[in-house]
């Protein structure tokens, strides 16, 4: 496990690096809102991928200071431009540029990963935990990788927001539904199915 910072526009992002031996592919977390690298239910997914034999990078889309001003937590654009800066340093970093990328997005994460992923031919899957794909707008269109939909069965307003984004993805494209989860799967053996399927998507389209 490596501490790393990445530099972008003047400031410091900090995150977590887990590149197991061998690792098939490297799984980029973006974070939702009030979120961070520290989130136990993305630590918890990390781990399940790390043991797939994917490596995983956790890290912050904004500083302490940023996070601090809550309209920043929905600043689309400005966190979409921090992952794509991210995934560029990966792919400059010696220890994770020959690794196939995919992004996991939860809440307003899952947004900045579509768009991101919408313009970036080098993500070759996105995974979304009880996401807000609407906030990707019209980036939907344009997104032509895999894409994973997984919502709680509970969270019936965020169920029919992924199916209508799920209708205008471009590549393939599935909405998983766990059953008797609410948003942010706390329920037993909810996270652990979320996990289950996500690694499931990654080794089938980062081979």
């Amino acid at each position: 496990m490596a501490q790393i910072e990445v530099s972008v526009s003047g400031i410091k992002l900090r995150g977590v690096l887990e590149a197991p031996k061998g690792a098939s592919g490297l799984i980029l977390f973006s974070h939702g809102s009030g979120s961070s690298r520290l989130s136990p239910r993305n630590n918890y997914v990390a781990r399940v991928l790390n043991e797939a034999g994917l490596a995983t990078l956790l890290f912050d889309l904004l500083t302490e200071e940023e996070d601090a001003v809550y309209e920043n937590r929905f600043n689309i654009d400005v966190l979409t431009e921090r992952l794509k800066a991210v995934t560029k340093w990966c792919q400059q970093n010696s220890d994770t540029n020959q690794l196939k990328v995919g992004y996991f997005g939860a809440s307003t994460g899952a947004a900045c990963a579509l768009k991101a992923a919408a313009i970036s031919p080098e993500v070759m899957a996105v995974v979304s935990r009880g996401g807000r794909p609407d906030l990707a707008g019209d980036d939907l269109f344009k997104v032509k990788c895999p894409t994973l939909l997984i919502v709680g069965g509970l969270d019936e307003a965020v169920i029919e927001m992924n199916r209508a984004a799920d209708k205008k993805l471009g590549g393939p494209h599935k909405v998983e539904i766990v059953p008797g989860a609410t948003h942010l799967f706390e329920e037993p053996g909810t996270l652990e199915k979320v996990a289950e399927l996500a690694a499931d998507w990654f080794r089938r389209y980062l081979k």
